[in-house]
């Protein structure tokens, strides 16, 4: 005899995605594509070039040379040109077989998570930050606590809060510099002294450093050559070479957590696609001249930016990465505030997408192109201006439907 048949009912989800959020740069996003407007867009995080003629080349020939499946962790041809180049950069000598490819660096930073977190642990993320690190802490069925990037502090950890939070569950902390969406660049004593604070509390630290060639003052976080065995280090292609289509990245990790992460990635993605991954070697291996020109316009982007702001709005002065967060009054909603300006001609993503500790800031990109900048600015100054003066009711947040 059987048993009797089950009613049928609809599958559940799991309880945590009901915590894992939306995004709030891809409302604006979406609003700007159904529009007919002219719209100077300084939403979006994107290089403003094309990839590089040699990298693209690459991938051509290797296309039509015909390519398959490649290791798991990357082609070691790519995993030593990847070790080569972070010692030219850094000083660090780091064995091939420390280094996996990912797809992209989010895909190395879920597998990390994937490997060390269990339901119910805690990872401390910063505030404001790539929305992505909290909604991957949730897909693993563990959950952010998060540390403030305060503007009056330069965007800058505060090491005293960032300790009190903690606790015997505290698994992870991710660090970014530079930032996104701030474009801080942290000093090495600060980044030193949190690796350092982790490594005395079993704690991995995963530094998120996808920028690292897009610095305009300070240095680079390069918070794996502080000599722990509590650093991975995730990197991009994606914005240093303008390859964001490309979905390469890379995760250099400790010895006793390289191979676990390998057979993480196993079951995920089999491997990275070999074109890509031809075209990264072309990216390392080629000429550099191109990250030079990208990082040069972006800092001429950076002081075009400020120089039309300041007069009238102060700003922290990014040193990094190719964002600027714009402050609003206080208690205006950021998220309001995007939407309308988009009635306005410029597109921005909402500081509260990013967080709380910026929910009345605004961000904008410095990798369009300049006149699209310019533009953008000068329409987001107009907005300002008819709200300074009273001309309509302020936007506030009180109101905001989230």
């Amino acid at each position: 005899m059987y048993p009797p048949r089950r009613k049928s009912t609809v599958p559940h989800l799991a309880p945590h995605i009901d915590h894992l959020g939306a995004s709030g740069i891809r409302e604006i996003v979406n609003l700007v594509l159904a529009s007919d407007r002219d719209i100077a867009r300084l939403e979006v995080g994107e290089p403003g070039f094309p990839t590089p003629d040699h990298i693209v080349e690459a991938a051509v020939r290797a296309a039509r040379s015909g390519i398959g499946y490649t290791h798991s962790a990357g082609m070691q041809a790519l995993r030593e040109a990847i070790a080569e180049s972070v010692e030219r950069r850094y000083g660090t000598a780091v064995p091939f077989d420390r280094v996996i490819v990912c797809q992209g660096a989010g895909q190395g930073i879920s597998a990390v998570l994937s490997a060390v977190l269990s339901t119910g642990d805690e990872v401390l993320v910063p505030d404001p930050s790539w929305p992505n690190y909290a909604m991957l802490t949730v897909l693993h069925g563990a959950r952010p606590v998060f540390y403030g990037l305060r503007p009056e502090n330069g965007f800058a950890p505060d090491l005293a809060e960032l300790e009190s939070l903690v606790t015997e569950r505290t698994r992870v902390i991710i660090l970014n510099s530079p930032g996104n969406p701030t474009g801080a660049v942290l000093p090495r004593d600060v980044i030193g002294k949190i690796v350092a604070f982790a490594a005395d509390r079993g704690i991995l630290v995963i530094s998120d450093e996808v920028y690292d060639e897009l610095i305009f003052d300070g240095e680079p976080a390069d918070a794996a050559g502080f000599g722990t065995d509590n650093v991975v280090s995730a990197f991009s292609f994606s914005k240093t070479y303008a390859m964001t289509g490309w979905r390469v990245g890379y995760v250099i990790a400790p010895e006793w957590l390289a191979p676990t992460l390998v057979h993480v990635q196993e079951p995920l993605l089999s491997c990275i696609s070999g074109v890509s991954q031809m075209a990264a070697i072309a990216a390392l291996q080629g000429p550099q001249a191109p990250v030079a020109a990208m990082r040069d316009a972006y800092r001429a982007h950076r002081d075009l930016a400020v120089s039309l702001l300041e007069p009238t709005i102060p700003v922290v002065r990014p040193e990094g990465a190719f964002y600027l967060m714009i402050p609003l009054a206080p208690g205006v909603d950021s998220r309001t505030a995007a939407l309308e300006l988009v009635e306005y001609g410029v597109a921005v993503a909402p500081g509260s997408a990013f967080g709380q500790v910026a929910a009345d800031h605004v961000r904008i990109s410095l990798a369009s192109g300049t006149d699209v900048l310019r533009t953008g600015i000068e329409r987001f100054l107009t907005w300002h201006d008819v709200t300074e003066a009273g001309l309509r009711p302020a936007i506030a947040a009180s109101t905001a439907v989230h």
